[in-house]
């Protein structure tokens, strides 16, 4: 397929790549939604309505595939890696036209989607378990999969039940909670605990560090031991 502009342009400049997925589109027969001309490199596309963007990204110097996104309100619920831009497209005009999650894989098999993700679209979770396991399953889609300390932090800390409750909160993979859901600086409780500290986890409290541990289960009992009695749920 000829898609009008060669496979370096597409890399490199963001209309070049809604041009090709548009022309792409038409050459298929799908409709698209208006694509949003602030994406950069990005072709991204949304139906509002529905709350689902798509985003397709442009080959990389050392990866050769065409990589999409799909999400729903604003939390990732699947992605993919295709060469052929017909797929990645055919995978965008499902998502946004409406389809499901195992209907979109079943038009586009590259699609990739985690348990969670079926469960969520079937029931969804409330906001703070959403959170959680969307944080959760970051491990599972590049480029966070290269991140073991600060998922097996996420993990220690989901193990918790107190700690289940309350807002996990990420900031340069340190981690930290909340008892409410938005604005969630404004109600932070604990120490926060950082997985990259010369090799071990540290926890702080109000900038200094105040332990350092091995493992991320003794920083997160750290953690736990810390925090005011009698916490509620984020709400």
């Amino acid at each position: 397929m000829d898609f009008g502009a060669g496979i370096d342009e597409i890399c490199w400049a963001g209309g070049a790549l809604r041009a090709a997925v548009g022309r792409t589109a038409e050459g298929l027969g799908l409709v698209l939604p208006e694509p949003d001309r602030e994406s950069g490199r990005l072709a991204e596309y949304a139906d509002r309505a529905r709350g689902r963007r798509a985003m397709v990204y442009p080959p990389g110097n050392r990866c050769r595939t065409f990589q999409v996104s799909l999400d729903d309100n604003g939390t990732r619920m699947a992605y993919g890696k295709t060469a052929d831009l017909a797929e990645a497209v055919r995978a965008t005009a499902a998502w946004t036209g409406g389809a499901g999650l195992e209907e979109t894989r079943a038009q586009t098999p590259f699609v990739r989607f985690r348990p969670w993700a079926l469960v969520h679209e079937r029931e969804p979770f409330g906001a703070v378990e959403l959170t959680w396991q969307a944080k959760l399953d970051r491990i599972h889609m590049p480029p966070n999969d290269r991140h073991l300390r600060p998922h097996a932090l996420l993990a220690a800390a989901y193990a918790r039940p107190v700690l289940r409750r309350l807002m996990p909160v990420n900031s340069h993979f340190n981690l930290w909670f909340s008892t409410r859901v938005e604005e969630s600086w404004k109600a932070r409780v604990g120490p926060v605990v950082c997985p990259y500290d010369e090799g071990f986890y540290g926890v702080q409290s109000k900038g200094e560090r105040i332990a350092r541990t091995e493992t991320p289960e003794e920083a997160v009992a750290l953690l736990v031991a810390a925090l005011p009695e009698g916490l509620g749920p984020a709400s």
